[in-house]
Formats: structure tokens, sequence, C-alpha cells
């Protein structure tokens, strides 16, 4: 099976060895989208409502760049620098997932670049 590099300059550049998200046949995984401003590569906000809503716009980035929706979203995994923030984050995610993909959230000892919150996620067309 074909597998496709996904790039787009709307969302911030990958911080490691590796790609915003990978298609294969009808199947997108993301890499971990964090608060990175595309524009200035700095932390969009310092709290969570701010940085989750980031998250989204990045992640609508590289979903567009492949010619996905959020409706067409199967499963996210999403990771909190602090359980504390989780009803907050998820007011944000919410607004964005109303198709209530499958998911798991977990609390992360650290997050690159000392993010709040990181989501990646698997669309199906």
């Amino acid at each position: 099976m074909k597998k496709e590099v996904i790039s787009t300059t709307n969302a911030p550049a990958a911080v490691g060895p590796y790609s915003q998200a990978i298609k294969v046949g009808d199947t997108l995984y993301t890499s971990g989208q964090i608060a990175l401003d595309p524009a200035t590569g700095a932390m969009a906000a310092d709290d969570i409502a701010g940085q989750a809503e980031q998250v989204m716009k990045n992640l609508a980035a590289v979903l567009a760049a492949a010619g996905y929706t959020f409706d067409e979203v199967v499963k996210t995994t999403c990771f909190l620098a602090d359980m504390k923030d989780f009803a907050a984050f998820n007011a944000i995610y919410e607004k964005y997932f109303v198709s209530k993909p499958a998911r798991s959230c977990v609390a992360a000892a650290a997050l690159p670049k000392a993010a709040l919150v990181e989501v990646e996620l698997i669309a199906i067309h």
C-alpha cells in the first residue's frame, strides 16, 4: 500500500525527525500537535484553553492538507501535562470533535517545549 507524507506550512514544522502526518490508503495518522504558532514557532498561549485552541487549529491545518475534516477522525490520543486541566481541555475539545471519536487522554510527565497539551489523531475517509 502506498504511503504519502503530509506536510503544510499552516501547521508548525516538526520539532524532530518525523512527519506532520502520514496517509496510508484512506487512513491518516497525524503526529502529536502542540500549541506552536506556525508563523512564529512560539507557544501560542500559556494557559490550557489557549493552547488547546491552537492545537486544534494545527490539527485542522494538517487534516485539510490531506483533504480530511474533523468529522472523519475516528481516534484521538490526548496528553495533558496536568490532569487538573482535564475539564478545561474537554471544553475546547468538544467544540472540534462533535462526532465524538474514540479517545485516550493521559497525563504526561513532560511534553515537548513545556507544552500543556498534545493531541494526535487517526482519520479515515
